[in-house]
């Protein structure tokens, strides 16, 4: 009995040390959303431009999309975004821009300075959009088909090997 009472806090240690373990050597990136195979939660923000009116689920009805939460104070966002601005050029995607807690004004001369890759942007400058959509933090970027269903959710910068080898063969399957 007295030798059960030494050795139960050891087991009790072995197992907490290896869900430790097991969790320190998973990629927070990997997390599955909830949100896919889901429609796209329901969502009216104010436009951040002038021309952009209100961006909602109607805003990219009908197209493939890829919809970008951003920010001007986000580093990862400047690093993916070259790559938006590819992606623009070549018209790869439709892309919806949406603005996560940001000045207007902030953002308007972040996008004038780095160039401007979105056909709309929406402001969520108290994030309530953002939590509907699930998003953790800046850069999220979500595929959304057809029909509104979110197909794909990116967490964190879209890097050239994410996009060549996972989002661009699911859009090319989703355009069809």
């Amino acid at each position: 009995m007295r030798r059960l009472i030494y050795i139960l806090p050891l087991l009790v240690l072995a197992v907490v040390a290896a869900f430790f373990f097991v969790g320190f050597n998973r990629d927070p990136k990997l997390v599955p959303s909830p949100m896919i195979g889901k429609p796209s939660p329901a969502f009216s923000v104010a436009g951040l431009r002038g021309n952009d009116g209100t961006v909602a689920n109607a805003t990219y009805a009908g197209k493939v999309t890829l919809v970008n939460f951003f920010a001007s104070w986000c580093v990862p966002c400047r690093v993916e975004h070259p790559l938006l601005m590819e992606l623009s050029r070549t018209k790869a995607v439709n892309i919806v821009g949406v603005d996560y807690k940001d000045k207007p004004e902030d953002a308007l001369t972040w996008l004038r300075q780095l160039g401007d890759p979105y056909g709309v942007i929406g402001a969520d400058r108290d994030g309530r959009a953002a939590i509907e959509w699930g998003v953790y933090g800046v850069p999220e970027s979500y595929i959304v088909d057809k029909a509104g269903v979110i197909r794909y959710k990116q967490v964190g910068p879209i890097t050239e090997d994410v996009w060549r080898t996972e989002m661009a063969p699911l859009i090319k399957e989703l355009s069809r």
